[in-house]
């Protein structure tokens, strides 16, 4: 059983930092993209950072030169470092990864943490 937790999320003040971890556990042969998404209510998730597991990352304009993503592959964990945070940022954060045994990936998601950013 694959398991995704995530943790570090808060209530800050704007002009904060934040940061954000998550650990993949179980059975893994191997893990490609792993990423961080959010939601609010009443809007659809969205892409915040994703990492590919040869380090290249993309991000949403959003958050650019201001969230770094990052990952540790022997950890299975995938970190992201928030700067200057913004009362826009307040979302559920969810982590996200591509997660495989030989040829078959299956995608699996965390629960969720709350980052909570007050004007």
């Amino acid at each position: 059983q694959v398991q995704l937790v995530e943790s570090g999320g808060g209530l800050v003040r704007a002009g904060d930092s934040l940061r954000l971890s998550c650990a993949a556990s179980g059975s893994i042969d191997g893990i490609n993209d792993m990423g961080w998404y959010r939601q609010t209510p009443g809007k659809q998730r969205e892409l915040v950072a994703t990492i590919t597991n040869i380090g290249s990352t993309n991000y949403a304009d959003s958050v650019k030169g201001r969230f770094t993503v990052s990952r540790d592959n022997a950890k299975n964990t995938v970190y992201l470092q928030m700067n200057t945070l913004k009362f826009e940022d307040t979302a559920v954060y969810s982590c996200n990864a591509d997660i495989c045994w030989g040829i078959r990936c299956m995608d699996y998601w965390g629960e969720g943490t709350l980052v909570a950013v007050s004007s």
